[in-house]
């Protein structure tokens, strides 16, 4: 569990966990209306080097930002809108799989059977202030040892102890 005090350091997480993703990497993000996904995914899009503007695609469902250098295109799917499985299908997702980062909001319940490899990101709003909690649950054998915990508890300010990459144990 990371507690994450503004957008900024969102971003900035996003960008820390960018350098973990590869081709074929599902990223699945649930929370609260404005708890940060949107916001998150602009620091993966950093961190990954993709062309933007990133920003929520409640209404295009989905985008696909080619990359900038050599690295893999990232594409940004709201589920938020869609009615089930048949609906998730017609996204045709899995046909890009494979080559993209493909970071899914709202996906809980809907997207799993995408792959078996997958980082299950959950966001929070703190009460009493604009922080967010972060927490991280991988699933499968490409994130086995990626534990809920990223540091949090061993601070949050920058320093020496926080750690580098957020999908790191």
């Amino acid at each position: 569990m990371e507690r994450l005090a503004t957008a900024d350091e969102m971003r900035a997480y996003g960008t820390r966990l960018a350098a973990r993703l590869r081709p074929g990497d599902l990223v699945v993000l649930s929370g609260p209306l404005g708890a940060g996904k949107t916001t998150l995914v602009q620091g993966i899009a950093e961190g990954l080097k993709v062309r933007g503007p990133i920003t929520s695609p409640t209404f295009v469902i989905a985008r696909v930002h080619p990359s900038l250098g050599e690295g893999p295109p990232l594409v940004h799917a709201d589920a938020y809108r869609l009615g089930g499985d048949l609906e998730v299908d017609d996204l045709d997702l899995d046909a890009s799989l494979e080559e993209s980062v493909t970071v899914v909001e709202w996906g809980e319940g809907l997207v799993e059977g995408l792959s078996e490899d997958r980082l299950e990101i959950h966001i929070d709003r703190e009460s009493g202030d604009d922080a967010r909690i972060v927490t991280l649950r991988g699933v499968g054998p490409r994130w086995a040892g990626t534990e809920a915990r990223t540091g949090a508890d061993r601070g949050v300010d920058g320093g020496a102890d926080t750690p580098s990459d957020p999908a790191e144990e």
